[in-house]
């Protein structure tokens, strides 16, 4: 059944309304950013995803596209800062589909499960971008579908979801499923010249978020947040692509429930922490942009952008792709975020298990605790 679809201001931008049983969501025009999320756990609405404080400030509409919306999670094609051209093709940062208007195709409701359809038509590199957005009843979690067609060539991409987290030292913990390489930005993310600051070691390799060096010379730990205000931070993690999903995950105990995002390992590579935590004093962050966490499922050398990535570079002269060769398509880009109650003791996730057969999977923190949540995961899959 088609229902009808008029756009709505939300945080200062014209979205439409996507809503099931137990999630309520948002989809923005331009650039189609995902939020605000509203979750619903029992009796209690939870919304994990950060809205910029800036989206309806009159200076706003001078901003980047993709700046004056930003919000919850878009969708990258191609990935990062794209400063450098990649050959005759000049793509805005996070690419023309995280800051182009989106056309609308159509917002279904079929049985149990309701899909927001639309569509972009790019010009930097000739192609159609498909955007598929849906919610199943009683499952309290986003299904994405990105299609890409009509493009040949290497392409970066990645979902950009960020989180805002409760205003206490520590209250998210963040874990992920095993990575092959862990590293910080290879160049410092910000420059105290230019008003940003920034904490981490540049070029460190790690293989626990618990140790990770800063330009101190003492250890860090990222598993934790929030922590160290007034700095901007980001490392990458390659994910171990003979796992039949990868996720990520960050618990609130205080807030009692779990937030995590599955993905498919061999098309999303790498996930992206970006930790930005009041660190650039310059418009329109001006310090304010405070205990948010970016967790970026990507296939991308780092933020730095499409040239970058399809070079030869640190990643993938080890073996680590950085980019997809498109064929004309259709190429096609899952993921899956979700949110679940969890019990007391429940700490920072250890596993997910996803049950064959079964829409379900279990997560087991490290302290033992279990949580079972109701999940189509073979959407990744299909």
């Amino acid at each position: 059944m088609k229902l009808e679809s008029p756009l709505q201001t939300i945080h200062g931008q014209p979205s439409w309304r996507l809503a099931g049983s137990s999630v309520e969501t948002f989809v923005t025009e331009q650039g189609g950013h995902l939020g605000p999320t509203t979750f619903r756990l029992g009796d209690r609405n939870v919304r994990p995803y950060a809205v910029a404080p800036w989206t309806e400030e009159p200076a706003a509409v001078h901003l980047l596209p993709m700046l004056r919306v930003l919000r919850g999670d878009f969708f990258c094609l191609p990935f990062g800062g794209n400063a450098a051209p990649f050959e005759d093709e000049e793509h805005p940062p996070h690419g023309e589909s995280a800051n182009d208007a989106w056309t609308l195709d159509e917002l279904r409701r079929e049985g149990d499960t309701v899909s927001l359809r639309l569509h972009l038509d790019t010009t930097a590199r000739k192609g159609r971008v498909r955007k598929e957005i849906t919610l199943i009843d009683e499952h309290t979690a986003v299904y994405q579908r990105h299609s890409v067609t009509g493009m040949t060539g290497p392409m970066s991409f990645g979902h950009h979801a960020m989180l805002k987290f409760p205003d206490a030292e520590g209250s998210g913990l963040i874990a992920t499923s095993p990575f092959v390489l862990g590293q910080t930005s290879p160049v410092p993310v910000e420059n105290p010249e230019h008003g940003g600051y920034s904490l981490l070691e540049p070029g460190a390799a790690f293989d626990d978020l618990g140790a990770i060096p800063t330009v101190m010379g003492d250890l860090t730990d990222l598993s934790r947040y929030p922590a160290r205000r007034g700095y901007e931070d980001l490392v990458l993690l390659a994910s171990d692509p003979t796992l039949p999903l990868a996720w990520t995950a960050v618990t609130f105990p205080d807030e009692g429930y779990v937030w995590f995002t599955l993905k498919d390992p061999t098309v999303l590579r790498q996930t992206i922490l970006w930790i930005s935590n009041g660190g650039r004093h310059y418009a329109p962050w001006n310090s304010r942009h405070v205990n948010v966490l970016g967790l970026e499922e990507v296939t991308s050398y780092f933020h730095f952008g499409l040239a970058e990535s399809a070079a030869p570079n640190a990643l993938s002269e080890q073996g680590i792709p950085t980019t997809v060769s498109l064929a004309g398509g259709p190429f096609h880009i899952a993921c899956i975020s979700a949110v679940a109650r969890v019990p007391a003791m429940f700490d920072h996730v250890a596993e997910i298990h996803a049950h064959e057969g079964e829409d379900s999977v279990t997560l087991t923190s490290r302290s033992g605790a279990l949580v079972r949540v109701p999940l189509r995961h073979r959407f990744l899959a299909s």
